[in-house]
């Protein structure tokens, strides 16, 4: 399509994303929302690649209270992210045509491919939807810095930063204060000065460094990808020496 924003995107999903209104596991209406809003993406024409994190498996806390070492407590956690890339991949193959593919940092051939840079580009330019798994195959990082790598791994444009009840950076926290307001575009200097919580700062300074577009938004609301892919700044737009505006 002629008028769409971009041409290849990474979508970062939240494994809250994933669990709805549940506190942990899998929700049927969360992910026939998420499948519906990637493939509103790849109906663009967009060439697509997911990451998705793994919090509804396990999450940080639950070592912390159970004495779990940091390494073995990320490692759990990748393979949480592994669980719900494989449950992502049913739900869109079960509701689409399209070819879709789990590649993953870990080796594991008898459920996903291991993710190739060069196999995932001919993926994506063959049309494939493809979803990456296992983080970087590394314990001590988020699964936000492994999207942004993959991302520019993958020469992708922009990533669109999916939040679970969020709708792009606030000046404050809008849970603990009401008068907080958003931002509709922020550079990523005034990001960093202001200490603002987007994502993982190794994530968010690498994609500063390279000059990659976020859009932050929430991915409960219906259509928010579409219309940002149609050139729509929904929730906060972030970009190296954007004018910063506040809604």
């Amino acid at each position: 399509m002629e008028n769409r924003r971009y041409n290849r995107v990474l979508i970062k999903l939240s494994g809250a994303a994933v669990a709805g209104s549940k506190e942990f596991g899998f929700d049927s209406d969360a992910l026939e929302h998420l499948t519906r809003e990637v493939l509103s993406v790849a109906n663009l024409g967009v060439e697509v690649a997911v990451v998705i994190g793994g919090g509804n498996i396990f999450r940080g806390n639950v070592a912390d209270n159970w004495g779990i070492e940091r390494a073995e407590a990320d490692n759990i956690g990748v393979m949480g992210t592994v669980l719900n890339s494989l449950m992502l991949r049913s739900v869109l193959k079960a509701r689409s045509a399209y070819e879709i593919r789990v590649l993953s940092a870990f080796e594991m051939n008898s459920i996903a491919e291991p993710y190739i840079r060069l196999r995932a580009l001919h993926h994506l330019e063959k049309g494939y939807l493809l979803i990456l798994a296992g983080g970087t195959g590394q314990p001590y990082v988020s699964t936000d810095y492994p999207a942004v790598q993959r991302a520019l791994e993958l020469r992708c444009d922009a990533i669109l930063v999916a939040k679970h009840g969020v709708n792009g950076i606030f000046t404050a926290d809008p849970k603990l204060e009401p008068a907080a307001r958003c931002y509709e575009t922020i550079s990523y200097e005034d990001v960093v000065a202001n200490n603002l919580k987007v994502m993982d700062q190794a994530a968010l300074l690498l994609a500063r460094d390279y000059h990659l577009p976020l859009h932050i938004f929430d991915i409960d609301s219906s259509g928010t990808m579409e219309k940002i892919l149609l050139g729509h700044n929904v929730g906060t737009y972030v970009a190296p020496h954007t004018t910063t505006r506040i809604l």
